[in-house]
């Protein structure tokens, strides 16, 4: 087996005729936050969305554990990987529970169908959703939604978690809480995740690796404290920042200039 759970080779992605993926390695592995960051339109979700499986790369090649993903059938991938899609559409009246359940199906008819009671309920007390159990999915809030579909991605029970943009919809006790649990899969259970997110200041203070895409291209890779340079920042979102570590943590603060 790969060390890499996840690893992406010279990939490139085509979407309506034009490049939006050019010739991207990355790596994710166990143990590891892998923070994917850039602005509008530079390839963040649909990085995600080949690695996922849901956009067939035009070039490079995507291993799961070190199989190439085209060899992976969907339920053998879904064992062994859970995608948190940006936006979540459900047609029909389903209770919250209903929604958290779904991420148990790939284990039907197996041995760990055995864990599904436990593996729900504890996917609803990480997420702080318990008090929404049995309304329906379609009556809740956006923020309340976010949470139930990262319940169900985290029900799956996975070793690789893909997550896009889980914190956009949510208030900062909420956001602090999705990374803190993002971390604690990587740290605690020795899983792997790959999060894409808009907020720097979070992918900072919670990601052991950062991934910053301009245009298509991967524009850097490292650590917080290596990549996240005001000279990259200001040049990639196209807007004058001030980088500063913090006086506690000497983690990276990310500061736009205000005039």
């Amino acid at each position: 087996m790969s060390e890499a759970c996840l690893e992406a080779e010279k990939l490139s992605i085509s979407r309506g005729g034009r490049t939006v993926l050019e010739d991207v390695d990355l790596q994710l592995k166990s143990g590891q936050v892998v923070a994917v960051v850039g602005p509008n339109g530079a390839g963040k979700s649909s990085l995600l969305g080949a690695l996922s499986g849901d956009l067939k790369p035009a070039s490079g090649r995507i291993l799961l554990d070190g199989t190439d993903l085209q060899h992976w059938s969907g339920a053998d991938a879904a064992r062994e990987r859970a995608v948190l899609l940006q936006q979540v559409t459900l047609s029909f009246p389903f209770t919250v529970e209903e929604v958290v359940a779904m991420g148990r199906s790939p284990w039907a008819g197996r041995d760990e169908q055995l864990e599904d009671d436990d593996a729900i309920a504890k996917a609803i007390e990480a997420t702080e959703v318990e008090h929404l159990v049995g309304r329906r999915f379609l009556q809740l809030s956006g923020g309340e939604r976010a949470r139930v579909a990262l319940a169900r991605v985290l029900a799956q029970r996975t070793r690789t978690l893909l997550l896009d943009e889980p914190t956009a919809a949510l208030d900062l006790r909420h956001q602090e809480m999705v990374l803190r649990t993002a971390r604690n899969h990587a740290h605690i259970a020795g899983g792997a995740v790959m999060v894409v997110v808009h907020d720097i200041g979070l992918a900072a203070a919670y990601a052991d690796e950062i991934a910053v895409l301009e245009n298509g291209k991967l524009a850097a890779r490292g650590a917080p404290n290596d990549v996240l340079s005001a000279e990259l920042l200001s040049r990639v979102y196209q807007y004058d920042v001030e980088v500063f570590p913090h006086p506690v943590s000497g983690q990276p603060v990310i500061l736009p200039v205000r005039h």
